[in-house]
């Protein structure tokens, strides 16, 4: 009996140790007033807490109230994510609904020649320098319209693309622009110069991201029926849009030594690039179909797989531009040709006339308006680079694309290594 009760105290011991701890991680101030049990916890900044007895109980139900309001909370997400975002060789500025820069990290100051301490706070012409009408990111706080992968070209030559914060209300808290420099573009011809998702740095972000969200969660069933509609309509809903944010815009510079590496197919487009094409193809609905030959798929090819997504990756962005009335289907097809791999990326958009056919892999020739012309002219020479060849054919059902490239060794002769 004495044992019963023993286990039973060290039991509840270890459970109010649990939510002490939990207590303790959450990232924000509040009171939690609770006349049943006759306690208020109240979490102050930081770790700490305290819990008092309450000596005049005139209520009757619980009561849950955040201290430190939404805007606060909100810049300690900023402050937090300013050094993670610093190690992002891209520019990412953060504005409000005025213009006015709440984040800036340190690639985009350092290329603009400021200081980010004196420009945080300030509007957004006083970090690029243009007019007003041709600032991006005041064009989506005006019209409430996301941008992207839009070419750009004022003092500087990139892509650019924003994302939207939104209040409660509906209103926008922030805009979010993320500029890739294409400046050194003939340069960056030259060597395949390319984009890469930096997974590991994703990775670093989803985590405190994941934990705060979870935190959130399991307060959520405590609070007020208000509380708990922010938590549900806001604060989690922008945790994962800043987790998917950051996942989409964290890029690094591809070394200018072309790596040499020995991979097989099927791996490469069902793990490896796969991942990437259909995380962008969910992002605008696309549907994906793969059909990978188990011959073809054993297969070795030799290179930079990197450079060998980028131009996959530019192949999607292309049949995304012809999108016609139909939502768009891409067919990726591997087959071995003696001692090639053919791949052919087939899409069911609008096709590409037969009078500019001959042109689309010249160097900045662009049927877009804004375009420059240079995905597919990129895309050539890294095939090129990898001793293959690409080629097009389309007509008014869509358009195919075949690569070829030769094999280095099958899985068997890798395994015999």
């Amino acid at each position: 009996m004495m044992d019963n009760c023993y286990n039973e105290i060290e039991k509840l011991k270890s459970e109010i140790e649990l939510y002490k701890r939990l207590i303790s991680h959450i990232p924000f101030s509040f009171i939690y007033h609770d006349p049943h049990l006759g306690f208020e916890v109240h979490k102050h900044e930081g770790s700490t807490f305290s819990v008092n007895e309450i000596e005049d109980i005139d209520e009757e139900s619980p009561r849950f109230q955040m201290i430190s309001d939404i805007d606060s909370y909100l810049d300690k997400i900023e402050h937090f994510l300013t050094k993670i975002l610093d190690l992002v060789p891209h520019h990412i500025v953060f504005i409000d609904k005025d213009g006015i820069i709440t984040l800036c990290n340190k690639q985009a100051a350092k290329d603009y020649n400021i200081n980010r301490d004196e420009i945080i706070g300030k509007h957004i012409r006083e970090l690029l320098q243009i007019p007003d009408e041709k600032i991006v990111l005041l064009e989506t706080a005006k019209t409430g319209k996301e941008v992207y992968d839009k070419e750009v070209l004022d003092r500087n030559y990139g892509i650019m693309n924003t994302r939207i914060i939104y209040n409660i209300d509906g209103s926008i808290k922030r805009v979010i622009g993320t500029f890739q420099f294409l400046n050194k573009i003939k340069e960056a011809e030259k060597q395949a110069l390319a984009g890469r998702i930096a997974a590991g740095i994703a990775h670093e972000i989803r985590n405190p991201l994941t934990t705060v969200r979870g935190y959130l969660q399991l307060l959520q069933d405590r609070a007020d029926p208000d509380i708990s509609e922010l938590f549900k309509s806001l604060l989690i809903p922008e945790l994962d849009r800043a987790n998917k944010i950051i996942t989409d815009f964290l890029r690094i510079a591809k070394p200018s030594d072309t790596k040499e590496e020995r991979f097989q197919i099927k791996e490469f487009f069902l793990d490896y690039a796969g991942k990437f094409i259909n995380s962008e193809a969910f992002l605008y609905n696309v549907k994906i179909d793969y059909d990978i030959s188990p011959l073809s798929g054993e297969c070795y090819i030799e290179g930079d797989r990197d450079e060998l997504l980028q131009v996959f990756m530019n192949l999607f962005r292309n049949s995304l531009n012809a999108k016609g009335d139909k939502p768009l289907v891409i067919q990726i097809r591997t087959e071995r040709l003696n001692n090639e791999v053919k791949i052919t990326f087939r899409d069911n958009g609008t096709g590409i006339p037969e009078s500019i056919r001959n042109h689309i892999f010249d160097p900045f020739f662009t049927t877009k308006e804004e375009g420059t012309g240079l995905g597919l002219s990129v895309s050539r020479k890294i095939i090129e680079n990898h001793k293959g060849t690409i080629e097009v054919s389309s007509c008014e059902e869509g358009t195919e694309f075949t690569v070829l490239l030769p094999i280095v060794q099958t899985d068997e002769k890798a395994d015999r290594e």
